[in-house]
């Protein structure tokens, strides 16, 4: 769950004001002093329509300038909140996790994907007997044995869905591809048609979850709501039905999928998860791989198109791996760990677009930082601008340049898409398969050419290109026979 509580801010506060404005919402709690600098803007509104309209990332620097560079007040989503700058502030929040700060999301978030049977409890507990199960699963001792099943479905998704045509738009193909691995990796489901119901369903979930909470009918909040709903009322029955087959010894060959594994591992008391608990594990997992990691797919090969000179050193490397295995080989863990480049250039492409801006926490007891008290109740904030675009921290930030994470790479707290601390996202290790194998297939296969070179990005649930990112495809044999006519 948390990669879905990070990436969707600038959609979800400008409507949740209007509503707050609306129904002139008024904390009861005593008001709680502090003398952190900032502003809490308007009453009810807050600074949200100020966020809304600059955007994440000219906000927080506008304010990083006139207040401080190390944290400021704001008030957003209704609440007072601290928004943590720089290096430090990503270490202080990142080392004090459940000594000083839980974690907290918006209600909206949480009424349109939990079972309402958790909405009203707190998320600690909500998510404590879950968080060490996804955490094993999705080691990479763990993840080794589905690179191979990975590769397979990327080699079929490229031949189905993209060498038939010249012409592809990434995005809705990329997320088209990651969710349909998501639910082949994660359930074992591969039916094309069940896959684009639940694909359907989780449409009108992230459409509608961070819209404005309003649930009256033809609302996205209402939609969100009833995909929620339709989405949860389907995992109980895909996990009803596996549970079945556990009992009769008819899972042999669905033992390697993340369900089965979830409903028979034991905490340290020996207890098992609940049907509830693991349904709700799986929908953040399918949520994020729906999104975040097909958003993350796009960027790469969004780079890959405008950059012929690191296009050439990705084709470079994955050639070398092509020619060292047998033909039709799959690729194995042993290949993924030969990409050292590629991976330096899907990490730069998340240092520049990453799919999650931040994340919240909420502060358990007072506590001082930087000299200023951040009071009980208030909400944090930190964003990944306040290093990622830092020239403190990355010269020449706007630059596209993977040789920044040779070596020791960026110092520490200062790369950061994937979180920190004991809340780190526990998929990063899955998403680096993902986008490594993927990228081999492309690149192996085609030389990408941009359509529109100067395509808007736009944030929804995640960033996302305006026109969903065209390219023209140059399949290898093709570029091949055009740089021979063009040496003529």
């Amino acid at each position: 769950m948390e990669t879905l509580t990070t990436y969707l801010l600038p959609l979800l506060i400008l409507p949740i004001s209007i509503f707050l404005f609306l129904q002139i919402h008024q904390k009861t709690t005593k008001k709680q002093e502090t003398n952190l600098p900032g502003s809490s803007g308007w009453p009810f509104i807050g600074e949200n329509m100020d966020f809304a309209m600059l955007g994440a990332q000219t906000y927080v620097s506008q304010r990083m300038k006139k207040y401080s560079q190390d944290v400021f007040q704001t008030s957003l989503l209704g609440e007072k909140m601290a928004v943590f700058c720089g290096a430090h502030g990503h270490k202080f929040l990142f080392t004090n996790e459940t000594k000083l700060l839980t974690s907290w999301w918006p209600e909206s978030m949480n009424k349109a994907l939990l079972f309402p049977e958790f909405v009203n409890n707190p998320v600690k507990e909500v998510t404590s007997l879950q968080r060490n199960f996804i955490r094993d699963i999705l080691k990479p001792e763990a993840l080794k044995r589905y690179i191979s099943e990975m590769d397979c479905m990327a080699r079929s998704h490229l031949e189905n869905d993209w060498a038939p045509y010249r012409e592809v738009s990434i995005f809705p193909l990329s997320k088209k591809y990651t969710f349909a691995l998501a639910c082949k990796l994660f359930m074992s489901i591969e039916d094309e048609k069940h896959v684009e119901k639940l694909a359907d369903q989780f449409t009108l979930i992230t459409n509608g979850m961070f819209s404005m909470p309003i649930n009256f009918p033809g609302t996205a909040y209402n939609g969100a709501i009833k995909g929620g709903k339709l989405v949860r009322d389907e995992l109980m029955n895909i996990i009803a039905e596996r549970k079945k087959k556990i009992k009769k010894n008819e899972d042999i060959n669905l033992r390697g999928d993340l369900l089965s594994q979830m409903l028979v591992m034991k905490d340290e008391n020996g207890e098992f998860m609940t049907d509830m608990e693991i349904s709700n594990s799986i929908i953040g997992l399918l949520v994020a791989s729906y999104e975040t990691t097909s958003s993350m797919v796009t960027f790469v090969l969004k780079y890959l198109a405008e950059i012929p000179e690191v296009y050439e050193k990705v084709f470079k490397e994955q050639m070398s791996i092509v020619k060292s295995k047998a033909p039709g080989e799959l690729l194995s863990w042993e290949d993924i760990e030969k990409m050292k480049y590629s991976w330096n250039m899907a990490r730069e492409a998340l240092r520049l677009i990453p799919p999650a801006q931040g994340s919240f926490r909420e502060v358990v007891t007072d506590f001082t930082y930087a000299g200023y008290t951040i009071p009980k109740g208030w909400k944090t904030f930190w964003m990944v601008h306040t290093t990622h675009k830092n020239p403190k921290y990355f010269p020449d930030p706007e630059r596209f340049d993977p040789s920044r994470f040779e070596g020791s790479g960026p110092a520490p707290y200062t790369f950061v898409p994937f979180g920190g601390g004991p809340r780190m996202c526990p998929g990063k290790e899955y998403a680096r398969l993902e986008v490594l194998v993927f990228m081999h297939n492309v690149v192996t296969r085609f030389r990408l050419e941009k359509l529109m070179p100067n395509e808007k990005i736009i944030f929804h649930s995640s960033p996302t290109p305006s026109n969903g990112l065209p390219v023209r495809l140059i399949p290898h044999t093709e570029s091949v026979r055009l740089s021979n006519t063009l040496s003529m």
